[in-house]
């Protein structure tokens, strides 16, 4: 994709859906994660010595994104900060940011701010910020100490672990609106339940799961190539990606943690898309879209990338100094780039049962050979594949209770019943119950009506 400068080759502008992850201070961060695939984007500017969005660029993004959005209607406007490690820019960036979006608010409409953070940075005046602007804030946690701290190091090589546990303890005990977003790599990827168990103790409600990979050679498979072998798949990529198999068993473990008494409690982003999905709603989610392009990346100079996983000179689409933000988001340049995805989609993804819950997820990641011998098959199709198998009764139930005006968490009296007859053996009156709900046997499931009953039941309130 070509820099097409000032009048970007486009045709005339198109309305369009689009948001944008600012990076006001670029790839700079002050940890060294192992996986972390934008630190290396400071070589794309060389001369740069401070990666520091200045004042003429952030009031300009800030005036014309929310200019951009207000002609896209709706009554909020949302602006994500990202990085790199946006807290080292400090506290006064982030005011003078607040400053500028109420000054260019227009009247009526509701100004909402996130920020994706390590937070090895945030303390009592940080907290207090966020809480006073309503921030929504990301938290970068891989799990368990030694899950963490294998791959989330600073440059000094020291772990993060503890830094960023006392972040998630001032964001908790301060009723600030957080979630945690969740490296799966190649080591917390094989302890999936301890993970999801770690993070719910911890009082996460909301979480993210997202999936490390990085191809060693840099090169897609060429077409005509047979599918690898597992362990090929394994020389493919770097040491700390996950691979596909061991990405198919964490979700399918993690859901059924989730499904048997946590859904409408723990809210995890991918299995609530899936289940919008399969209930016949739009994704919520950019992976499992048909087509993509609706959520660019800004850098600390102004320069507009087509998506945060394609920061590279081929996929900048402008500077928004030379040209207002929409009008780049909406070129042709950009719808371009966001129908590839769709037309590249290869003919098994085309015919896949499950290609509505997927279509192809997302093309950084179609680098493994087709089984025909065809070329663009994503490295996580095995994973998604095996998740959906595992997952799709309980998905078509819970899309079906949905039509029903019901509640996607009326699931769970389902997977308790079906689970029932097993766990009843050798279980006291006395006993904790083994559904996991904190109360006796006789109080809880050991009185609970047979599963017939239950059916009849909830049938007879539809």
């Amino acid at each position: 994709m070509a820099d097409p400068g000032t009048d970007f080759g486009r045709k005339p502008f198109e309305a369009r859906p689009f948001q944008v992850m600012a990076k006001p201070n670029g790839p700079r961060c002050n940890l060294n994660c192992t996986y972390c695939y934008y630190l290396e984007k400071e070589a794309l500017y060389p001369a740069t010595k401070s990666f520091r969005m200045d004042e003429a660029v952030l009031e300009r993004f800030i005036r014309d994104y929310i200019a951009g959005q207000d002609r896209l209607g709706g009554s909020d406007i949302e602006f994500t900060w990202q990085g790199g490690e946006p807290t080292l820019l400090g506290l006064d960036f982030f005011r003078r940011a607040v400053a500028l979006e109420e000054k260019h608010r227009p009247a009526g409409k509701t100004i909402r701010n996130s920020l994706q953070t390590n937070g090895t940075l945030l303390d009592a005046d940080w907290i207090g910020f966020l809480k006073e602007h309503g921030f929504l804030v990301g938290l970068s946690l891989d799990g368990p100490q030694a899950l963490h701290d294998r791959y989330r190091i600073d440059r000094r090589e020291q772990p993060s672990f503890d830094r960023v546990m006392r972040a998630l303890a001032l964001l908790r005990d301060n009723q600030v609106e957080f979630n945690v977003l969740t490296v799966v790599h190649r080591h917390n990827a094989r302890q999936p339940r301890a993970v999801y168990r770690f993070l719910k103790e911890a009082g996460v409600a909301y979480m993210q799961f997202i999936p490390a990979v990085e191809r060693a050679g840099g090169e897609v498979t060429p077409a005509g190539a047979a599918p690898p072998a597992r362990g090929e798949i394994a020389a493919m990529v770097t040491p700390w990606s996950v691979l596909p198999e061991d990405y198919g068993d964490f979700l399918c473990q993690v859901f059924d943690e989730w499904i048997s008494r946590d859904v409408g409690r723990t809210f995890v982003q991918l299995f609530d898309v899936q289940v919008g999905l399969w209930a016949g709603a739009p994704a919520q989610l950019c992976w499992f879209a048909e087509t993509c392009g609706q959520c660019l990346a800004l850098e600390h100079n102004g320069d507009l990338y087509a998506c945060d996983h394609y920061v590279d000179p081929e996929y900048r689409i402008g500077n928004i100094m030379h040209a207002p933000i929409a009008d780049l988001a909406g070129s042709a340049v950009q719808a371009r780039f966001g129908q590839d995805k769709l037309d590249t989609l290869p003919r098994c993804c085309r015919q896949c049962e499950y290609r509505f819950a997927c279509n192809g997820g997302c093309p950084k990641n179609r680098f493994v050979p087709t089984p025909d011998g065809g070329a663009g098959l994503n490295y996580f199709c095995a994973s998604h594949r095996q998740f959906f198998a595992h997952a799709a009764p309980y998905l078509k139930a819970m899309a079906a209770l949905i039509h029903r005006g019901r509640s996607a968490a009326d699931i769970m009296e389902v997977v308790r019943h079906q689970q029932l007859p097993a766990a009843r053996a050798g279980v006291g009156r006395n006993d904790p119950c083994p559904c996991g709900s904190g109360n006796k046997f006789k109080k809880c499931c050991g009185n609970a009506p047979s599963p017939r009953a239950a059916l009849v039941s909830n049938r007879s309130s539809d």
